[in-house]
């Protein structure tokens, strides 16, 4: 179990740093991009093409980490309105069949990144195999896979707590638990 969490801590920094030096990345070459063409009328060839590769590894990587904090995309209009029961029931149904969707993407992504090795193909200004650019993508997919299951673990584990991701527990409880305080404290 030890082992586990160890694990898991280190995901989580290589994610964080990982997502923190793909955004930095992203934003020197697109405003050093800017600047160069507007001071000396030249543009590195290679800004756009390192832009890409990490504006691919920012969000496919990002999943998992999304996934862990809870702060992955939702439609929770009737999610909110739910009682806790059924809350708890939907954060068990929903994680696991993204989970599902997740792996199948994965594998389906795997694909392409294979079938786009075999090509042979390399980007156009710094001659890099494309795979590389594309690699990315199942490896996020997976992972988020996995978070998404473990989303579903600690919800079914944890009879008392909704867990929007592993390390976040649902904000609805949260606004509950305070009315609750303030209440008494009126009484």
């Amino acid at each position: 179990m030890k082992l586990l969490r160890i694990l898991d801590n280190f995901i989580l920094k290589l994610e964080e740093f990982i997502l923190s030096y793909a955004v930095i990345i992203i934003a020197v070459m697109v405003v050093g991009k800017a600047l160069m063409r507007a001071l000396f009328t030249y543009s590195p060839p290679f800004a756009d093409e390192v832009s890409q590769f990490s504006v691919i590894i920012a969000t496919f990587m990002g999943i998992s980490y999304a996934a862990r904090k809870g702060r992955h995309i939702s439609m929770s209009a009737f999610y909110d309105m739910a009682p806790f029961k059924i809350r708890k029931i939907l954060m068990i149904l929903i994680p696991a069949i993204t989970a599902l969707f997740l792996f199948v993407l994965a594998y389906y992504s795997y694909l392409y990144v294979i079938d786009i090795k075999n090509s042979g193909r390399v980007t156009s200004a710094m001659q890099t195999p494309l795979y590389y650019m594309y690699i990315a993508i199942p490896i996020g997919f997976a992972l988020g896979g996995i978070q998404f299951i473990r989303n579903m673990l600690i919800n079914i584990t944890d009879r008392d707590t909704v867990y929007l991701g592993t390390d976040a527990t649902d904000y609805n409880d949260k606004e509950l638990s305070e009315r609750d305080v303030q209440d008494e404290v009126h009484l």
